[in-house]
């Protein structure tokens, strides 16, 4: 598996993300996402990671008083295959480059695998939260083990 990190900027809104972020199952991402029109400026830095060519993953970050607020989404079909483990390390690699603090990745009461996003996100270190939001630090490089 060979993937690119591909960094968009200004970010829009186009088929890809329709595919893998607007039309993933109801209550895994904001409604707000499932109506955007194409072509529209879309808020946050977006990311896309591609295989061979084909768009199969996404990752989002907005910052916020020295945090990084994160957003991980795979294609279905690449689920499983490391893909959204590439794109935390992605992120991490970002918000370290800025200098923030934490990563924090809200997981909503509605997602409709919210145990095992959970689980993904524990194995990784972040620490979750009554009310969905996980949190991590931003490690120096110079730090991890």
């Amino acid at each position: 598996m060979s993937l690119r990190w591909i960094p968009e900027s200004p970010a829009r809104w186009d088929e890809p993300k329709q595919r893998i972020v607007g039309a993933a199952p109801t209550g895994m991402f904001d409604s707000r996402y499932s109506e955007s029109i194409p072509g529209a400026l879309i808020p946050g830095e977006w990311w896309r990671v591609e295989e061979d060519g084909e768009v199969v993953g996404y990752g989002w970050m907005d910052v916020t008083w020295g945090d990084a607020e994160i957003l991980l989404a795979t294609a279905p079909q690449a689920q499983g295959r490391g893909v959204g483990a590439f794109v935390l390390h992605g992120l991490e690699r970002e918000a370290r480059a800025r200098g923030l603090n934490y990563l924090t990745n809200v997981v909503r009461p509605t997602h409709p695998d919210r145990s095992g996003i959970t689980q993904f996100l524990e194995k990784r270190g972040f620490i979750a939260s009554e009310d969905g939001r996980h949190l991590r630090s931003v490690v120096p490089r110079e730090e991890r083990s």
